[in-house]
């Protein structure tokens, strides 16, 4: 089962580094896949710890495949790392087995702490369509344009029905993600 959260991991310079990935649930731990080359993946190698962060604002995975990185922390319990401030749940884990792989290496963690903040009450439709939206845009480079443009529009109109100013906000962010690939590839195609 893949759970999609956003992973908070340190940086070299003792910043925190965050980012919306979906962990892959086994063995009573998590298989984290990063793509290389990635600050997550040298963060964990480096590091040895990260926080999961579970968190039905939207916002934050649409804000981190945008630019805008910049959300509340706070220090995590046990681990060395910071976790959101306003997540619902947290995860604390250490890494405990490397799988090499020159595309997306793997890494083994097990849950040394977990946290409940707030209760979930679940995910609208807007939410679902944002999340989806935003694993579109984290491929715009690996998938045929008319593909993302389909998908958009169809979660569109679940997004029409049932979202609210979060949502709006996050959808906003990744449309203009997608017209400023579409703008830079039409550019650098004019000067091929």
């Amino acid at each position: 089962m893949i759970r999609e959260s956003i992973l908070t991991t340190r940086l070299a310079d003792g910043g925190t580094h965050i980012a919306p990935m979906g962990v892959h649930e086994r063995e009573g731990g998590f298989l984290v896949l990063p793509f290389q080359p990635s600050a997550t993946l040298d963060n964990l190698l480096r590091e040895g710890f990260l926080v999961i962060n579970f968190t039905d604002d939207v916002r934050v995975i649409a804000g981190c495949l945008t630019g805008r990185r910049d959300w509340p922390l706070t220090r995590a319990d046990r681990v060395p790392v910071q976790r959101l401030e306003s997540t619902l749940s947290h995860m604390e884990l250490a890494v405990e087995r490397y799988y090499p792989d020159e595309q997306r290496p793997g890494l083994f963690c097990r849950p040394v702490h977990v946290a409940n903040h707030q209760p979930f009450m679940g995910f609208n439709r807007a939410q679902w369509s944002v999340v989806e939206a935003a694993i579109l845009i984290s491929r715009l480079h690996m998938l045929p344009m008319e593909r993302v443009d389909s998908e958009m529009q169809f979660l569109k109109v679940a997004l029409e029905k049932t979202a609210g100013e979060r949502e709006w906000e996050a959808w906003g962010w990744l449309e203009e993600k997608v017209a400023a690939f579409k703008a830079e590839n039409l550019e650098q195609g004019e000067h091929s």
